[in-house]
């Protein structure tokens, strides 16, 4: 067990990053190691995450998800290792090129497995498309990584991976006399069917879905810096609810402009992603992701604001989670937050917050 005097994060006793160091509550560290930390505290708490599913309508539902089963053993077991930043080795074998790397990869100390591969976003309560809204109204943003939708790809690709015959099938014809899938021209007239096909292809595997992004809410006051009483909770995305996300959006965009938006080249790279696994058995993401570009920038995949997530995730939790502000002591251990770098609205609040840990 780790030393309770020095610092660290509740729950997380064995992992590749070592708590006692400053750096290693530097802004993108603390993002990712403080929300894992916060889903061990939830289950602690006799609480599961909220599960974003999806059903056989194609629409977004609630449930819950124990942390246990989020991270494949029990999240404050001296059997669990926490490994940030870390490929997630079972999808190595799907891709060409090395697998990027995703936020959590939780393994086992007994068998030295991997257990889960989780994608981590750390997401603000309101963003500023809701703040001036009413509490129940509130949304968060979320911005999305190239890698995220490489891992998604995988998430369905391995259902196929024997029966590639399957998936070709699913995918339906046509999609061959695309000369060039660099250029948007000859992209934007097949959008709704490429759309099409990932829905038949997501709905073949309904049952399987599993989860894909966690999703920690900090809630503040309004626009002010200053944390609201009941701060602090965790949605969990499934990976055909998170596709739905971004495809649903890309619908819309389509109505509305006839051009490439970041979500709709996002569908498209899913999709091609999927084609090429269904004729070559792998996908070279790097090569799909450089060449699809369509004059935009990769450094995202996309990002939705708040008054687009807020469907998704209003409820009960969202209005009032279920961690209080006082609580973040039992998170934080050891005077960690006085190794905080406040160059992110959160840690800085933490950082500039001394009573809570009083």
């Amino acid at each position: 067990m780790r030393d309770n005097q020095s610092p660290g994060l509740f729950g997380i006793n064995h992992s590749n990053r070592n708590f006692a160091q400053r750096d290693t509550w530097g802004k993108n560290q603390f993002n990712s190691s403080f929300p894992a930390s916060l889903s061990a505290f939830l289950e602690y708490q006799g609480f599961e995450n909220i599960y974003l599913k999806l059903d056989g309508n194609l629409q977004t539902y609630h449930t819950s998800i124990s942390t246990t089963s989020l991270y494949g053993e029990n999240p404050i077991s001296e059997d669990i290792f926490y490994s940030f930043e870390s490929p997630y080795v079972p999808f190595q074998q799907l891709v060409i090129g090395d697998f990027p790397r995703v936020d959590l990869v939780t393994l086992s100390r007994v068998s030295n497995s991997c257990l889960k591969g989780i994608e981590i976003k750390l997401t603000a309560l309101p963003d500023n498309s809701t703040c001036n809204l009413t509490d129940d109204r509130f949304g968060c943003e979320l911005v999305i990584r190239p890698d995220t939708i490489v891992y998604l790809a995988c998430s369905i690709a391995r259902h196929f991976q024997r029966n590639l015959g399957g998936l070709i099938v699913l995918i339906g014809d046509g999609f061959d006399a695309i000369e060039d899938w660099k250029e948007g021209v000859n992209i934007l007239s097949s959008v709704s069917k490429i759309s099409a096909a990932l829905d038949r292809i997501i709905l073949s595997i309904l049952d399987t879905q599993e989860p894909l992004v966690m999703q920690p809410i900090w809630k503040t006051e309004g626009k002010t810096p200053k944390l609201a009483e009941n701060c602090l909770d965790v949605f969990v995305w499934s990976n055909l609810a998170f596709a739905q996300l971004f495809l649903n959006v890309a619908r819309k965009e389509l109505i509305k402009q006839r051009t490439i938006t970041r979500q709709v080249r996002t569908v498209v790279w899913l999709f091609r992603m999927l084609y090429d696994f269904s004729l070559n058995g792998q996908i070279n993401h790097s090569r799909i992701i450089d060449e699809l570009s369509y004059d935009t920038r990769n450094d995202k995949a996309f990002s939705v604001n708040g008054k687009v997530t807020h469907p998704y995730m209003r409820g009960e939790v969202l209005t009032q989670p279920r961690i209080t502000k006082r609580q973040i002591k039992e998170i934080i251990l050891g005077g960690g937050q006085n190794l905080l770098s406040p160059e992110r609205r959160f840690d800085a609040i933490i950082f500039n917050s001394p009573d809570i840990f009083d």
